[in-house]
């Protein structure tokens, strides 16, 4: 049996401002098992047995001849493989990055950037563009869920804004559905596990009329969780459900509407953060002795913890588009038009440990977000093709933030630590101090931007083409960030705004009003004691500010591209791209007395990025083996990213540009079938991504103060990350059964968990293996048995700090070995 062409229509897709024609089209892709022939085709860039086909210029091609490096990841790979959401995808593509404490606290990365590693920001973009049926979603906290009937998934690697909606400084991933089908079809497929793992999926399409046709879609898991609290609650679970519809209209054939709807929610008992290890000589180590604490396990591997607040991560996602695409001929105009979604609403242990020290830290959010898109791109194949191209989208952000400290608080933050020795002062042992401090926050965002871009294809000659781009980007954000602190026990009773807190700011001003340098008791009526006013305002401090950016910003790129044959093509490229600068929605340092905001931290400047890459796609032995290879230089100026200064009031952080970075590497991309019954691949990335220059950075948690961490490496890049495995299957009768048995394993070499370097908060390397043995008949039946992590890795998924400077590592560990059986059929 031979290899099928998979035919890719990325119109069909129609990605915000991708009107993918030349210069972005798809990179070779393992090719399914029960694939056949397609026929030959003559000229450079034809579809020939193994491509995969692309109609980004409106006629069938391989991607094997156009100029990017790309990968594509069918439905069929994606549900064999069990990547079934964002999270897993990482392990399939070496250049991914993707890190998450929580759904919302998720980045993508693409080459080690696209985002700062760490808690979320809203108020800058995304450097890695996150497409599901061409609508740009502005939050990747909603790539954590489930994939629902997803025909294919495409990786762009490197810049992509002179073709996409939102400016993307370091790729894109795009996530296109099942289009409904005039002829009656359907799927089902059922999976259960250990841990009580049960996954369910199904869609049924077909005509309404012979113009009308639609595609229903559902999903849901549910999964036990994998690290046990003492107080009996599993935590890491799995609760997901998720339907779509679209409808698709053809009132001619040169004309199609599509309008679908998806709706999502997620409500799973995570994601739980716990004692990983401590820095030397760790004040935290002083203060658990102090009271006789300790941790549930000193083992994270244990999978148990004591953590005594609740744990949720739930979330509703949802939304509408249409797009529209019009043929009249010489040109094709595309409109896609979107509105979307997304209630977040978490629960979080925020100190990580068993004690009552700070109970609440969490910060439900409302997104809505709408875009438009219009497209008109040059059909057939002409000397000179062109896109061109207009997009507007909005965003509004609201967020009801809190923190509360516990009786706990006073000793845990306001014990003195120096030289080995813990000193715990009056108001350290007085726990009213501290109990039921609280910061309750209402922050705001509007975000509004437009561009115009455009990008020509043309043909020097038949193996000879150059594309220029460029794009002009209009970015608008607005905010409002405002903390109340107050506090109510008993003992301590008062509000203060950051108005009024300003006039005690030294501590000195008496108030107009009352006379008095503090607030006052509202129980008692006298003036609460300076000293412990002084370290309730240390500890959360009211805040108020309204951070504004605006800029317009000019960029583009240029692609060349040779075809030395149909199965050898080079390309260079060079592109001047930029991340639109951002506001700090998460709260500002205070200066050094730990009253006065640090103003000039409201915003940070737009990155500046430079980027080089060259390139070579190869097929050899009848195109049975694809080997491509990709090298790239990437300077960014300016670059975004997250700091945290250890203090308990910036908990989350707070945004800083470094001077500079730099990434640079190599890719490698293999597939070999040297027959019908067995296919290899073999996926590499070389990738070596650190601070040029960034000389006030703040320290790790085993130092204080301001440290220069030039020449050091970005948090969460593995230098060396690899991908491979393969399929063998044997004829069973007469028919279209098959037995096979698969492998997908996967390497990642050792990386940093913190933004600023630390020897004690490195991820050490993992290998992961992934098995499947099972039986098929073509695309009707498919029974198998899947083992992922099978030799029981133990790995954290990442590692952070306990704020307050106490020198507590804690980790989120990976997924145990998990297994189970699936069951797919097609009608």
């Amino acid at each position: 049996m031979t290899m099928k062409t998979i035919r890719l229509a990325a119109t069909a897709s129609v990605l915000p401002f991708a009107a993918l024609f030349a210069s972005t089209a798809f990179a070779q892709a393992p090719v399914p098992a029960d694939a056949a022939p397609a026929e030959q085709a003559a000229d450079a860039g034809a579809a020939g047995p193994g491509d995969i086909v692309v109609t980004a210029r409106r006629r069938e091609e391989s991607a094997q001849g156009v100029p990017i490096a790309l990968s594509v990841l069918d439905g069929k790979t994606l549900d064999g493989t069990g990547a079934f959401n964002v999270a897993r995808l990482q392990q399939l593509q070496p250049a991914i990055q993707f890190y998450s404490s929580n759904p919302r606290n998720s980045a993508i990365n693409i080459r080690g950037l696209g985002a700062p590693f760490g808690l979320t920001n809203d108020g800058i973009e995304q450097g890695v563009g996150f497409y599901v049926d061409g609508v740009y979603i502005g939050r990747i906290g909603v790539a954590t869920m489930d994939f629902i009937d997803v025909e294919r998934l495409e990786v762009l690697r490197g810049p992509q804004g002179t073709l996409y909606g939102k400016n993307t400084t370091s790729g894109a991933l795009n996530i296109t559905t099942r289009k409904p089908s005039f002829t009656p079809e359907g799927q089902a497929e059922f999976s259960v596990g250990n841990y009580h793992f049960v996954q369910a999926k199904a869609s049924v399409s077909g005509p309404l009329s012979d113009k009308l046709a639609v595609r229903l879609s559902a999903s849901g898991t549910r999964r036990d969780g994998t690290v046990l609290n003492t107080s009996g609650l599993d935590l890491h679970r799995q609760d997901n459900v998720g339907a779509r519809a679209i409808v698709l209209w053809k009132p001619t054939d040169t004309l199609d509407f599509s309008l679908s709807g998806d709706f999502n929610v997620q409500n799973p008992l995570c994601c739980v953060q716990y004692y990983a290890r401590t820095v030397p000589n760790a004040k935290y180590t002083a203060l658990a002795n102090g009271i006789g604490y300790k941790p549930a396990s000193l083992n994270p591997f244990d999978r148990v913890t004591d953590l005594d607040a609740e744990s949720n991560s739930r979330q509703e996602i949802g939304g509408a588009s249409l797009v529209s695409n019009w043929d009249f001929g010489p040109a094709t105009l595309t409109s896609v038009t979107a509105y979307r979604y997304w209630d977040w609403k978490p629960k979080n242990d925020r100190d990580f440990v068993g004690l009552p020290i700070t109970t609440i830290s969490q910060n439900p959010s409302q997104q809505r977000q709408f875009s438009q898109e219009l497209r008109i791109a040059s059909n057939g194949k002409n000397t000179i093709d062109y896109t061109f191209g207009a997009y507007f989208f909005t965003q509004a952000i609201n967020t009801q933030g809190s923190q509360v400290q516990g009786s706990r608080a006073s000793y845990w933050l306001l014990s003195a630590y120096a030289n080995n020795v813990l000193t715990v002062g009056a108001n350290a042992a007085n726990p009213a101090v501290l109990n039921g401090l609280t910061s309750t926050n209402a922050i705001r965002l509007s975000n509004q931007s437009a561009a115009i871009y455009g990008k020509l294809n043309w043909a020097v000659n038949d193996r000879l083409h150059i594309q220029p781009g460029l794009r002009l980007n209009y970015d608008k954000k607005t905010g409002s960030y405002n903390s109340v602190v107050s506090i109510n026990n008993g003992t301590y009773n008062y509000s203060i705004t950051a108005a009024q807190a300003a006039v005690y700011a030294n501590n000195a001003a008496q108030n107009p009003v009352t006379g008095a340098t503090s607030p006052i008791n509202q129980v008692t009526g006298t003036a609460v004691p300076l000293a412990v006013y002084r370290d309730q305002v240390k500890t959360l401090a009211p805040l108020y500010y309204t951070p504004t950016f605006s800029d317009w910003n000019l960029s583009g790129d240029v692609n060349v591209s040779y075809d030395f044959s149909r199965d050898i093509h080079a390309y260079a490229t060079y592109a001047y791209s930029f991340k639109s600068g951002g506001i700090n929605l998460s709260g500002i340092p205070f200066a050094a007395d730990n009253v006065t905001p640090d103003y000039t931290k409201q915003t940070v400047a737009p990155e500046k990025v430079n980027h080089y890459e060259i390139g070579l796609k190869t097929q050899w032995l009848d195109k049975r083996l694809t080997i491509n290879l990709a090298g790239y230089w990437t300077d960014i100026s300016d670059y975004q990213t997250t700091v945290n200064g250890q203090a308990v009031s910036t908990i989350r952080g707070y945004l800083a540009n470094a001077d500079k970075v730099r990434s640079r590497g190599g890719e490698f991309d293999t597939s070999f079938r040297p027959s019908d019954r067995l296919s290899l691949y073999f996926n590499g990335a070389y990738t070596d991504a650190e601070y040029v220059r960034f000389t006030n950075a703040p320290c790790p948690p085993e130092k204080s103060g301001t440290c220069d961490i030039s020449g050091q490496v970005l948090p969460g890049v593995s230098k060396w990350s690899f991908s491979y495995g393969g399929e063998v299957n044997l004829p069973v009768g007469a028919g279209e059964g098959q037995i096979y048995a698969g492998y997908d394993g996967n390497y990642r070499s050792r990386f940093s968990s913190n933004p600023s370097p630390s020897q004690y908060m490195y991820i050490n390397g993992y290998s992961l293996s992934n098995f499947r043995l099972g039986y098929r008949e073509g695309t009707k039946l498919n029974i198998f048995a899947w083992v992922r992590n099978a030799f029981d890795e133990n790995y954290f998924e990442l590692l952070t700090s306990q704020s307050g400077s106490t020198g507590l590592i804690i980790g989120q560990p990976a997924d145990p070995r998990t297994w189970g059986l699936t069951v797919k059929t097609s009608f």
